[in-house]
C-alpha cells in the first residue's frame, strides 16, 4: 500500500517546502513588488532589500547551515528565484548570480578555509558575490580570455578585464577565473584557475557600469585588474584545471536562469490574463476571443512545460546525478518560452503593452537577457547536441 508522501508527485513541495515559499510570497508582496518599476525607471540597485533577503536565508539559499546558509536543495532555491522574477527580474537576477555562481563556486571548489572565510558574509547578505568569466574579446569562448594570473614568490598578480560582471561594482567578495599556465595545442580549456578576494583588495579598478535594455536595477559592471596582488591561498580548486570548475558552475546557474525566465513569463501571462478579462472590445471580454484564449492556453502550456525541465534538472542536481544536458534544455526552452509569452503579452495589451504605465513591456525587456546569459542558446543547442550524441556512440 503507498504511503501519503509515495503518492506525492516529485516535483511537489512539502509542507516545510511550501512554508518558505509562501513566506517569500508575502516578504516579496510587501517589500519588493510596490518599487519594483521605480527601480526599474531610476536602474537603482535595492541594497536594503538584499540585506533582508539575507535575513531571510534567501542570500544563502544553499550554504550549509555550519557557514551560516540555509542548507535547501536546488529544486526549493529554483522555485525562490521563480518567485523573485515573478515580482522583479533584476532582483531575481542578482539573488540567482549571487548564489549560483560565486557562492556556487566556492561550494565546489573552495577550500574549508576559505569556505570559513567567505561563505558566512555571503549568505547573511553581508557582503554580495561577483563571479568573474566574461571578457571584452571572449564571450561564448569563454576558454579564450586573457586576463592572466602570474605567480611571485608571495602569492599572485592578475591584470586584464572582465566584461558584463552581475554585482560588478556593489559585490564584496569576488571570484575571478584567470590564466595561470600557457595551454597546450588544442586545449585552450587547460591553464584556467580562479581566485577569490575581497572587494577593496588593492589593484581592483571598477570600470563602466552598463546601461542595458533591461534589468536595469540589477548592477552589471566592467572590472579591471592593474597588478592586483593576491596571497598564495586565493587560489580556488586545482592550479589549472579551474574551467572544469566553470562549466560545472555554469550548469547549476543554468537551472537558476530556466527558473528566472519562467517567473518573468509567468508575471506576463498572469497579467494578461487579467487585463483580458477586463478589456472589452465589441461588447464582450477580449478573453472571449479564440485569438486571445488560445494565446493565453499556449503561453501557459509552455510556461509549465519550462517549470517542470528546470525542476527535473535541479532533482538530478540534487541526487548527485548528471544534468548538464537537463540544464541546458531547461534554461534553452525556458529563456526562449519566457520571450515568447512577453511578446504575446504585449500583443493582447495592444497599445498598452507598449507603453511603461503597464509592466508587460519590462517583463519583455527583462527576459530578453535570458536568451543570452548564462550561455545563449546557440551555445547550448551545441551542449545538448553533443551530450545526446554521445549517448549514442
Amino acid at each position: 500500500m503507498l504511503t501519503e508522501r509515495s503518492r506525492e508527485l516529485w516535483f511537489e513541495l512539502n509542507p516545510e517546502e511550501r512554508q518558505i515559499i509562501g513566506a517569500v510570497r508575502e516578504y516579496l508582496k510587501d517589500r519588493v513588488e510596490p518599487g519594483a518599476a521605480e527601480r526599474d525607471r531610476t536602474g537603482t540597485f535595492p541594497h536594503e532589500i538584499v540585506r533582508e533577503l539575507g535575513q531571510l536565508g534567501v542570500m544563502g539559499a544553499q550554504v550549509p547551515e555550519q557557514y551560516g546558509g540555509a542548507g535547501l536543495s536546488t529544486r526549493v532555491f529554483a522555485r525562490i528565484v521563480e518567485e523573485i522574477g515573478a515580482v522583479d527580474g533584476s532582483l531575481g537576477l542578482t539573488v540567482a548570480s549571487h548564489n549560483s555562481l560565486c557562492i556556487g563556486h566556492l561550494l565546489l571548489a573552495a577550500n574549508e578555509q576559505q569556505k570559513q572565510a567567505y561563505l558566512p558574509k555571503l549568505a547573511s547578505g553581508e557582503a554580495l558575490g561577483a563571479w568573474g568569466l566574461t571578457e571584452p574579446g571572449s564571450g561564448s569562448d569563454a576558454a579564450g580570455m586573457r586576463t592572466r594570473a602570474e605567480e611571485t614568490a608571495d602569492g599572485w598578480v592578475l591584470n586584464g578585464t572582465k566584461q558584463f560582471i552581475t554585482q560588478g561594482s556593489v559585490a564584496g567578495v569576488y571570484v575571478i577565473n584567470a590564466r595561470t599556465d600557457p595551454a597546450p595545442e588544442g586545449k585552450k580549456h587547460l591553464g584556467i584557475s580562479a581566485f577569490v578576494f575581497p572587494a577593496g583588495t588593492p589593484g581592483l579598478k571598477i570600470g563602466r557600469k552598463e546601461e542595458k535594455l533591461g534589468l536595469t536595477s540589477s548592477d552589471t559592471a566592467q572590472l579591471v585588474f592593474e597588478d592586483l596582488k593576491l596571497p598564495k591561498d586565493a587560489l580556488v580548486g586545482e592550479r589549472g584545471k579551474g574551467f572544469y570548475d566553470v562549466l560545472r558552475v555554469l550548469d547549476g546557474g543554468r537551472i537558476g536562469i530556466a527558473a528566472l525566465s519562467v517567473g518573468l513569463g509567468r508575471a506576463a501571462l498572469e497579467f494578461a490574463a487579467k487585463y483580458a478579462l477586463e478589456r472589452e472590445q465589441f461588447g464582450k471580454p477580449i478573453a472571449e476571443f479564440q485569438g486571445v484564449s488560445f494565446k493565453l492556453a499556449e503561453m501557459a502550456t509552455a510556461l509549465e512545460a519550462a517549470r517542470l525541465l528546470y525542476l527535473k534538472a535541479a532533482e538530478l542536481k540534487d541526487a548527485g546525478k548528471p544534468f548538464t544536458m537537463e540544464a541546458a534544455q531547461a534554461k534553452l526552452f525556458a529563456s526562449e518560452v519566457a520571450v515568447k509569452a512577453c511578446d504575446e503579452a504585449i500583443q493582447i495589451l495592444g497599445g498598452y503593452g507598449y507603453i511603461k504605465e503597464y509592466p508587460v513591456e519590462r517583463y519583455w525587456r527583462d527576459a530578453r537577457l535570458m536568451r543570452i546569459g548564462e550561455g545563449t542558446s546557440e551555445i547550448l543547442k551545441i551542449v545538448i547536441s553533443r551530450n545526446l550524441l554521445a549517448r549514442f556512440r
